[in-house]
C-alpha cells in the first residue's frame, strides 16, 4: 500500500505529483486520466489536488487489482477513445523522475507531431550498457524497427562474449 510513486522526494513532492505536475504543464492538456489501484484512490487524487490546474478535468480509473502498465494503458486509451476519437494520448508513468523539462516539453511536442499525422510515438533512454530490468527500442531516426524485451542474465553474458569490449550488442 506504499508505492514508490507516493514516497516523498528529499527534494520535496512525490513522483506522482511532479508526474500530474508535468502533465498540465503541456499546453493544449485539458484532461489527465490517472490510473490506479482502487484502493489507493485517495492518494493521487490528493496529489492532484495540490498543483493548480485550472481547466484541467480529471478522471480516476479504478482498478480492482494491478494488471501491471499495459493493462493501465489499454484501459486508459479506451476511455479516451470513447470520449474523444481524436484526443492525443501521452503516457506518463508516474515512476519517472525527469529533471530536463524544456528537453521533455521537446519531446513531447515532436511526439504530439508525429501522433497528429497518424503515427504511434514512444520515448526512450538510450542505454549504456545491457540491463535486465529493461526493454530496448531498435530505432533508426524517428523509425521503430523493433521492440526487444528484457534480456535475461544469460543472454547478456552471450552478448558480453561475442562482443568484448562494447557497451552496447544485438539483444
Amino acid at each position: 500500500m506504499h508505492p514508490k510513486p507516493f514516497i516523498p522526494l528529499p527534494e520535496g513532492g512525490t513522483l506522482i505529483g511532479k508526474t500530474y505536475a508535468r502533465a498540465v504543464e503541456i499546453e493544449g492538456v485539458d484532461h489527465v486520466v490517472t490510473v490506479t489501484n482502487r484502493d489507493l484512490l485517495f492518494r493521487p487524487a490528493d496529489e492532484h489536488a495540490e498543483v493548480a490546474a485550472p481547466g484541467v478535468k480529471n478522471t480516476f480509473l479504478l482498478e480492482p487489482f494491478g494488471r501491471d502498465t499495459a493493462a493501465a494503458v489499454a484501459l486508459a486509451a479506451l476511455h479516451v477513445a470513447r470520449q474523444n476519437p481524436d484526443a492525443i494520448l501521452l503516457v506518463l508513468p508516474a515512476d519517472h523522475l525527469i529533471v530536463d523539462q524544456a528537453g521533455f516539453h521537446a519531446s513531447v511536442a515532436k511526439a504530439a507531431s508525429l501522433a497528429a499525422s497518424g503515427q504511434i510515438a514512444t520515448f526512450g533512454v538510450k542505454p549504456d550498457r545491457p540491463e535486465t530490468g529493461f526493454g530496448y527500442i531498435e530505432a533508426e531516426g524517428d523509425r521503430i524497427l523493433r521492440f526487444a524485451e528484457k534480456p535475461n542474465a544469460a543472454r547478456i553474458a552471450i552478448c558480453r562474449l561475442a562482443r568484448p569490449g562494447r557497451k552496447n550488442c544485438q539483444i
